[in-house]
């Protein structure tokens, strides 16, 4: 009886190896589930990568407008251009052009974005206000529009407004 079981067993092994693989349904399964988790993956990844390269303006944006403050209190003036404050920002990146407009009184620094339809603008400005402390506030589009850079302040060409924050520094003279 052993070398019978031995048979069967052989057998059972040869017949096994031919059954090796996987089916046409099988196949068609992890596929469509490879889909469907790539779909869902995609966007979150897509949105990511548009903060990271947003996340270059707010840093120059920032950065621009406690530089502008500091100057002001050494210079009692703002910074003419960007170059003047000395902290390294370039005037265009791959993603983004900036600007700076400044008076005695008042600064505006924009971030425009090269291709309005990716990525939100943004923008700051630093105002002397009365009582001779500054005002600063910064800015960024609630859509992925472009920021306008006309002579006035900074305007949004976007119908929906924009999202500021804004802070006030005392006796910055």
């Amino acid at each position: 009886m052993k070398s019978e079981f031995k048979a069967k067993f052989i057998s059972h092994l040869l017949k096994r190896q031919d059954n090796e693989g996987f089916t046409l349904i099988e196949l068609l399964v992890v596929i469509i589930i490879i889909g469907i988790l790539s779909a869902i993956a995609l966007p979150s990844f897509l949105n990511q990568a548009s903060k990271a390269k947003q996340s270059e303006a707010k840093n120059y944006v920032g950065a621009v407008q406690r530089a502008q403050q500091s100057y002001r209190i050494e210079k009692a003036s703002f910074a003419p251009n960007v170059t003047t404050l000395e902290i390294g920002i370039p005037t265009q990146t791959d993603n983004y052009t900036y600007g700076m407009r400044a008076s005695k009184d008042t600064t505006t620094f924009l971030a425009t974005t090269i291709d309005p339809t990716a990525l939100k603008g943004f923008s700051s400005g630093v105002v002397v206000l009365t009582t001779g402390q500054t005002s600063a506030i910064s800015c960024q589009t609630k859509d992925t529009q472009s920021v306008s850079t006309g002579p006035a302040a900074p305007v949004f060409s976007t119908s929906t407004g924009a999202s500021c924050t804004g802070t006030n520094m005392e006796n910055m003279k």
